[in-house]
């Protein structure tokens, strides 16, 4: 079931991603914009990397981790690569 927020573009659906806020009708949450973002990436080039969204999702989706920081940031920490991680490579087997 969704559910809907006071953002227009903005959802929570407890069967995607546990329910962390999402993009309406896909699934990506709105980390993932902030954290394009915070990468120094223009709101407007997030479109190159999320070609599925439109303009007006990505800034939705800021203006939602404005209103809500403290939420976006938990699930950000939550979903970071630990730093051993990063840059190593997985052999499949």
């Amino acid at each position: 079931m969704t559910t809907s927020t006071e953002h227009r573009y903005i959802v929570r659906n407890p069967q995607i991603l546990g329910g962390e806020a999402i993009i309406q009708g896909t699934h990506t949450p709105v980390r993932a914009i902030v954290e394009l973002w915070r990468m120094g990436i223009a709101p407007e080039e997030i479109l190159s990397h999320l070609p599925h969204l439109t303009t007006a999702q990505v800034f939705d989706a800021l203006s939602y981790f404005s209103d809500n920081q403290a939420e976006i940031a938990a699930h950000i920490e939550i979903n970071a690569v630990p730093e051993s991680l990063v840059g190593t490579r997985r052999n499949p087997q």
